[in-house]
């Protein structure tokens, strides 16, 4: 019974151990990965300015949930910009605002999570890269 006891009191300085390390290896790679997101960025679709004011319409009725560093945001970011899809970024990892909007909304503090408002004014909360980005492309690949 002593043994346990000195095995449990053990786990809690590995438990420090670990987010200490998961918290400097996400301060080190993070700027890594926006440096790569900055240069590997895709070039946008051209559209014709009246085609585009009318995807950056439709796209006013969207918001993307985000954490910066993420990965899978970053892999969504990069279709907005292939797809020249101007929809706005909302940081849920920094602004506390943001964060408030989601939980309540979708539940739960899950990103990419894009936010997707029709014309009555309903409200779908789309979560999962694959998922939004096949939404992206049904919806503005042909425009």
């Amino acid at each position: 019974m002593v043994d346990m006891f000195l095995i449990h009191r053990t786990d809690i300085p590995m438990k420090i151990l670990v987010r200490l390390f998961f918290k400097t290896l996400r301060a080190v790679l993070g700027p890594l990965m926006q440096l790569w997101e900055i240069v590997s960025r895709p070039k946008g679709i051209v559209r014709a300015p009246a085609l585009q004011a009318q995807v950056d319409q439709q796209c006013s009725s969207l918001a993307l949930y985000q954490f910066q560093t993420c990965p899978f945001c970053i892999k969504v970011r990069q279709e907005m910009s292939r797809l020249s899809l101007n929809i706005e970024r909302c940081d849920a990892q920094k602004n506390e605002k943001n964060r408030a909007d989601l939980i309540q909304g979708y539940g739960q503090p899950k990103v990419p999570c894009l936010k997707i408002t029709d014309t009555a004014g309903n409200v779908q909360w789309l979560v999962e890269s694959g998922a939004i980005i096949a939404y992206l492309r049904g919806r503005f690949s042909t425009v």
